[in-house]
């Protein structure tokens, strides 16, 4: 490790010890520290579910795809009781705080632990972190038996009582499920909603117990009203949600189990080998000279560890655990320097290769290859870091930031020394162009950072260590198993009822009723959709809240003539950006966790530094050259249309930092101009092109006028 680190450091990065987390959503709730025989069993099933999931990537079940899905959910599924709190405290049961969790605001974070804290854990001695541990209860144990059984019960070739038989048996019953079979099902439903609960909070059990409750008491709503249907028993419900292919073992599942998991057992064993140390370390070396090399870092560092990691969080808490000294000796406030870490960490569920879980789902549902997906999101991402950026060199100067002198080995050096660890990111890229399955090219690239990891003592990956790769890859996924399975709900009741089509219907009926311009009720539904996948992102994960925007607010965006894959980047980068909206930003509680900033002004901070990325996307649908920018299109007009949308951004980065690069601060009126310039850059068309350039000019004009005034009265 560099002199910076042994000098610097409040913590280990993640790589020193700690693992990133990798490929999850990022409401995840802190888990239990096992210790003992449960650590030991909880990690055994771990690396048996990943053994299972690298067979299935080279010798599938022959029994297909649903049989795999039921042996992985029963895998996971009891895990998450064992792993995961119930929140519930019994009577007869103390109350304890886990000393290993930051307190933010007076009580918990739910965030991923500080890498300091990590760090704290790991130099007690073993016998405190064993008493520290908080092992599962009777109950929790229990719980876990009775998924392990509801989930295997459609496999068992048992048959009592005319029911059972195995898995075929179990299917040729779909449509008219027994008594015993209808009771599984309902069993694994309440279990699959208490995960959930206990993994990511309430929000989203509640919104699976409202659909539930839409598709049996449907009936009873006045047959007028769109919205009504003929309603379902309960044994419908569960036949849809059990034992067909859109419910629990839907497209979620699928993705989870065939994609995610295999990210996450990738991320953790990059990370392991060192990669995530050389991320932090590259970038604190490429930038170690210059006025803005401490939110630059941060910015860098947050982008490198975002290809390894599809956590929001989990990288903002990694990054500020290494950068937050040097922001704070440059002069940061805790709150703006909170804001950059948790803007720069969310970035990580946009950043190739390794995007969040929802754009695997974005690639199944549209039915095309993973790589296209990546290549949808080149110029987004690139577009919000630029965002950032900008902000950064804008506050650099708005709280004369000071330079920072970082000893720290070249960044030439370390590409030489450790410039590796980019090469299994990149086989992941080109086996992927050479048309290699996803599953298969993560899996190579696994194979390649085992490899590359002994050209590092430090990172060495024994037997030991690989197991422990393996396992904190599945235990990594647990919470997004939880979403996708309970997700299915969502998903089975609103394909049984046609829900999706009625609430498009109505979506797009509004905006007619203001207004009978396409172009018009085009921007009126596209403006109420970012509304409500804002709202609806501030209660559920990321990948559910992709799931049900994509079945509720998608069909409205497909029936007014958006191209498919406008229509789901779009509801897909809003689904991301709500993790840097306020009160629910987990991201932020993370870093104001970091900083010991206030935990709402650091919100409002983060969502400060990512507010031009919330228009970027409105240009994929409101207009057809939009389209270009997820790189659809001749090349010339992917290339104005990046270059315009870059213009746009920082145009809005002007408005809300209120200073012009090379100008100095900008005015409310600069402001104002600079605002209105992004927002008609962003609309791609040739005309409001023209005035966007018109208005910035304007801004720029009044900014340069207004500072000779500002030096006269400095100087009187």
């Amino acid at each position: 490790m560099n002199g910076y680190h042994r000098r610097e450091r409040t913590g280990r990065c993640a790589a020193d010890g700690g693992t990133v987390a990798v490929g999850r959503d990022d409401e995840e709730r802190p888990a239990r520290h096992l210790a003992g025989a449960m650590a030991t069993l909880v990690a055994v099933v771990a690396v048996a579910v990943a053994v299972l999931a690298l067979w299935q990537v080279f010798r599938p079940l022959a029994a297909g795809s649903q049989f795999y899905l039921i042996i992985f959910l029963a895998g996971t599924l009891p895990l998450v009781f064992l792993s995961y709190r119930s929140g519930v405290r019994l009577p007869w049961r103390p109350r304890t705080t886990d000393p290993d969790r930051p307190v933010v605001a007076g009580r918990p974070a739910t965030a991923e632990r500080p890498a300091a804290d990590r760090t704290a854990a790991a130099e007690r001695p073993a016998a405190d972190r064993t008493a520290a541990a908080d092992g599962p209860t009777v109950v929790d144990l229990v719980l876990a038996g009775l998924a392990l059984l509801v989930c295997l019960y459609p496999v068992l070739p048992l048959s009592i009582g005319g029911v059972g038989g195995g898995y075929d048996a179990f299917l040729d019953r779909q449509g008219l499920l027994d008594p015993v079979d209808v009771a599984m099902g309902g069993g694994l439903l309440v279990l699959l909603v208490e995960a959930c609960r206990r993994a990511t909070g309430w929000a989203l059990p509640v919104f699976c117990l409202l659909f539930l409750g839409y598709g049996y008491y449907g009936g009873w709503l006045p047959q007028h009203l769109s919205v009504a249907h003929a309603g379902l028993d309960f044994s419908q419900i569960v036949d849809a949600l059990y034992n067909s292919g859109s419910g629990f073992y839907g497209t979620p599942l699928d993705v989870a189990a065939s994609y995610i998991v295999l990210f996450t057992i990738y991320g953790a064993v990059l990370d392991l080998s060192g990669a995530g140390r050389f991320f932090v370390d590259l970038s604190v070396a490429a930038f170690r000279r210059s006025r803005g090399a401490a939110g630059r870092t941060a910015v860098a560092s947050g982008f490198l560890l975002g290809t390894v990691s599809g956590s929001g969080t989990a990288t903002a808490v990694s990054v500020g655990a290494v950068t937050w000294p040097i922001l704070r000796r440059a002069g940061y406030p805790a709150e703006q320097a909170g804001g950059m870490l948790a803007a720069a960490g969310v970035g990580a569920i946009l950043s190739p290769p390794t995007l969040g879980a929802a754009a695997f789902i974005v690639a199944e549902y549209l039915a095309v290859p993973y790589l296209t997906v990546l290549g949808w999101a080149m110029i987004p991402t690139l577009l919000y870091y630029l965002g950032i950026l900008l902000a950064v060199e804008i506050d650099a100067r708005r709280f004369g930031v000071r330079p920072v002198e970082l000893a720290t080995s070249s960044a030439l050096r370390l590409l030489l020394r450790f410039g590796y660890h980019f090469s299994s990111l990149g086989l992941i890229v080109l086996l992927l162009a050479l048309d290699v399955p996803a599953t298969r090219a993560v899996v190579y690239a696994t194979a390649l950072a085992f490899a590359l990891s002994f050209l590092d003592r430090r990172g060495w990956l024994t037997p030991r260590r690989l197991l422990a790769a393996l396992a904190a890859g599945v235990r990594g996924v647990l919470p997004v198993t939880a979403v996708c399975a309970a997700a299915g709900i969502i998903t089975a009741v609103t394909t049984k009822t046609g829900l999706g089509a009625q609430v498009a219907a109505l979506l797009v009926d509004g905006a007619r009723a203001v207004a009978e311009e396409p172009i018009v009720v085009l921007a009126l539904t596209v403006a109420f959709a970012a509304v409500a996948l804002a709202l609806l992102g501030l209660a559920v994960p990321v990948t559910a809240s992709f799931i049900i925007g994509w079945v509720i607010i998608g069909p409205a965006l497909l029936a007014l003539g958006v191209p498919a894959p406008a229509a789901a980047m779009f509801v897909f980068y809003y689904s991301v950006l709500s993790e840097v909206t306020p009160p629910t930003a987990l991201a932020a509680v993370g870093a104001a966790a970091i900083t010991g900033g206030q935990t709402v002004p650091t919100m409002w901070q983060a969502l400060k530094y990512a507010l031009p990325a919330f228009l970027a996307p409105i240009a994929f649908v409101l207009t057809g050259p939009g389209e270009y920018l997820l790189g659809r299109g001749p090349a010339l007009g992917v290339l104005w249309t990046a270059l315009t949308a870059a213009l746009g951004v920082a145009a809005l980065a002007v408005a809300t930092g209120g200073w012009l690069l090379g100008a100095g601060p900008a005015g409310p009126s600069a402001r104002v101009l600079a605002a209105m310039a992004g927002l008609a850059l962003l609309f791609l068309h040739p005309v409001t092109i023209a005035a966007g350039i018109a208005l910035l000019i304007a801004a720029t004009l009044l900014t340069v006028a207004r500072r000779p005034a500002r030096s006269q009265e400095a100087l009187s």
